[in-house]
């Protein structure tokens, strides 16, 4: 393929997608060519099938800049240009607010097709790499739990890492959440972000941004984010927040982390959230034990059957949920129970936190409460309700909002790992790392004649089972006869308020 020819063929696929007009294709192939160096064009100008790839032309494209000298031939610097050369070909984040809103009016469903469409068709939603990912689903008593081997995300450039140590330090943006990332180039270190656009929202009066996932791990996994650089926070805000973000957006779900470490997520410098267009195994778990909140006689409200211990409210008035939302967290914060080793605090330090997650439900609202605490112990230096030792060979990482809902993301590694210990349960050699080992053994148990055409679905379900228990870990009541009645104590403390104080 030619420079040229690739410059025409996304030009194409451009035109094709709508992204551009014809009346535009002078202009943004000019913006292409200085991007890449080059000053000519030839008169044949023509090139390029209409129904080629373009993001293959745009890897030819980033290819030829390297081999010239143009950009270094690092990941950075490739995910730079590949950037720019994709905002090329969008509209200015005014020009695409006024198009959602616009859409908006018609119903929220056109609007976020809309900016899905254009996140992904701006290459700022990484499909290709999403699609190396191993995802399938494991089959458990609380139904179907998704598995996905992370792969899409791409291992640091040790050249990369060298030249964001030689830098002096910036910190603009203050964070990859961060409002201003929006239409940033990158550097060493941080991501590239022209082709990035944020919707403008107001939820609680104040000034937030939806965006998507660059690495979706379910459908339209969208990112809500404040403008304002704050730490996590779970509260009343947040609980109102996230009922007025699904009542402006019915078709997705809104959950946040905890705001505590072990139990929160990845980031908790920034305040966000996360929602989506999916249906998680945890929103088709149903109520088990029914509770009655006397405060909020309207709130019908229960125990879920999962392996976390979930408190569910559902209503059609969002006031009266928020409501009985917020006396359960400011209970749960300081509640006590060590006969159920739940302790509120470890001198000043607080471990009890919530992470919620709300979506509509025919006409009414719903909001799962999560119940976590973060605290430590000599037998579980990570965290006593964190994955235990056991399970750190498969997922030593937090369990975070998504694993809640029953998503586990697991690391890259285990993709060949996995595969090795598939080959050494048929007997054939392999070199099976020593942390699966003890595992290996307990398979060789159960499946003495696993055969080749079962192995990979043996080992997926086993490795399903391994994510089930690091939610059973994470649980804070167990799924037993004593931590049932246990966290039965803790709905007679919501509807007394004498919960156990510091």
């Amino acid at each position: 393929m030619e420079t040229v020819h690739a410059i025409q063929q996304l030009i194409n696929g451009a035109s094709k997608k709508g992204m551009i007009d014809s009346l535009d294709h002078i202009y943004v192939r000019n913006r292409i060519l200085s991007l890449l160096g080059l000053h000519d064009w030839p008169e044949t100008e023509e090139g390029g099938s209409p129904d080629s790839d373009m993001f293959h032309a745009l890897d030819f494209l980033v290819d030829d800049a390297a081999r010239r000298g143009v950009i270094d031939d690092t990941l950075d610097d490739r995910e730079i240009l590949s950037s720019q050369i994709m905002n090329v070909f969008l509209p200015k984040p005014s020009a695409v607010n006024k198009r959602f809103y616009q859409l908006y009016e018609q119903s929220p469903r056109r609007a976020t097709d809309y900016f899905y469409q254009l996140s992904r068709d701006s290459n700022y939603i990484q499909t290709r790499r999403i699609a190396r990912n191993i995802t399938y689903q494991t089959e458990t008593e609380y139904g179907e739990l998704d598995i996905t081997i992370n792969l899409s995300k791409p291992e640091k450039d040790p050249r990369n890492i060298a030249k964001s140590a030689a830098m002096k330090s910036i910190r603009y943006p203050k964070c990859v959440l961060c409002m201003e990332n929006e239409g940033y180039a990158g550097r060493a270190g941080h991501p590239a972000r022209s082709n990035h656009r944020i919707v403008r929202l107001k939820l609680g009066g104040e000034p937030w941004g939806l965006q998507y996932s660059p690495y979706l791990y379910y459908n339209e996994h969208c990112i809500v984010l404040s403008a304002e650089h704050r730490k996590m926070k779970v509260n009343r805000e947040t609980f109102s927040r996230l009922l007025e973000f699904i009542h402006l957006f019915p078709d997705y779900f809104i959950g946040s982390n905890a705001d505590l470490p072990i139990v929160g997520g990845s980031i908790l410098s920034h305040d966000h959230y996360q929602g989506g267009r999916y249906t998680f195994a945890m929103a088709k778990a149903e109520i088990e034990t029914s509770i009655k909140l006397e405060k909020f006689p309207s709130v019908e409200a229960g125990i879920v059957k999962w392996p976390l211990s979930v408190i569910r409210l559902r209503d059609e008035n969002r006031s009266a949920l928020i409501d009985a939302a917020t006396d359960i967290l400011d209970t749960w914060r300081h509640y006590s129970d060590p006969a159920a080793d739940i302790l509120a605090y470890t001198g000043s330090d607080l471990h009890n936190t919530i992470t919620p997650i709300a979506r509509r439900r025919g006409g009414r609202y719903e909001l799962d409460l999560v119940l976590r605490n973060n605290r430590t112990s000599e037998e579980h230096p990570l965290g006593i309700f964190h994955p235990h030792a056991d399970i750190h060979h498969i997922k030593k990482e937090n369990i975070g909002l998504i694993e809640v809902m029953g998503l586990a993301v697991l690391p890259a590694r285990l993709k060949d790992e996995l595969h090795e210990v598939e080959q050494a349960l048929i007997g054939r050699p392999a070199e099976v790392k020593a942390y699966h080992r003890p595992w290996l053994s307990r398979l060789r148990e159960a499946y003495p004649n696993a055969k080749e055409k079962d192995v990979q679905a043996i080992v997926r379900k086993e490795v399903g089972r391994k994510f089930l228990r690091a939610l059973e870990d994470a649980g804070v009541y167990k799924r037993t006869e004593a931590g049932r009645t246990a966290f039965l104590r803790f709905i007679e403390a919501v509807n007394r308020k004498t919960a156990v104080n510091r």
